[in-house]
């Protein structure tokens, strides 16, 4: 019983290091990203170029609770429409990251019928600095407080390729 045991968790370990280790499709080089598709149910951000091809495919992570639209600050969901990426925000407790131009009207406007504000700063971010070890593992679980997480390898690509006014598009 426990030679099998010791297979299991060598086995397991050895597939857990591969996923960890294992080069992902890089983006092209010399492609803006010309805009933004999140799909929250397939965990996946989809950026496309000016000639509207798909450039690549992001594993993201997103609030702590993903389903449903945004509703009020502090309900841990990702917000749901059309945004633009106003900002690129060098430093916080994440590597790098962009401020998504969430609340919209409408989410102001659901927001205070529940007696509540919308809340704001909500990103594309990367791990947190001190955090940074857990690469793509980050991806098993919803840990953000609402916004869209990637590994920090994956946020240069992006950084070098999205320019401020990019259209995200966050759909259930």
């Amino acid at each position: 019983m426990m030679k099998w045991t010791l297979i299991v968790i060598i086995t397991i370990l050895s597939i857990l290091t591969a996923y960890y280790f294992f080069p992902e499709k890089q983006l092209p080089s010399n492609k803006k990203i010309k805009f933004i598709n999140v799909s929250k149910n397939k965990r996946r951000m989809m950026v496309y170029s000016e000639e509207n091809a798909l450039l690549k495919i992001y594993h993201i992570s997103l609030g702590k609770q993903p389903k449903g639209d945004k509703e009020f600050e502090g309900d841990m969901k990702t917000p749901e429409g059309k945004y633009f990426l106003n900002e690129k925000r060098k430093k916080s407790i994440y590597y790098k990251g962009f401020v998504i131009s969430y609340p919209d009207k409408k989410h102001i406007e659901n927001a205070k019928k529940l007696n509540k504000t919308a809340g704001g700063n909500i990103l594309i971010h990367s791990i947190p600095d001190n955090w940074k070890w857990v690469g793509k593992f980050h991806r098993f679980v919803d840990w953000t407080n609402g916004c869209i997480a990637v590994t920090n390898d994956e946020m240069d690509e992006l950084w070098e390729n999205i320019d401020v006014g990019t259209q995200i598009t966050i759909t259930e």
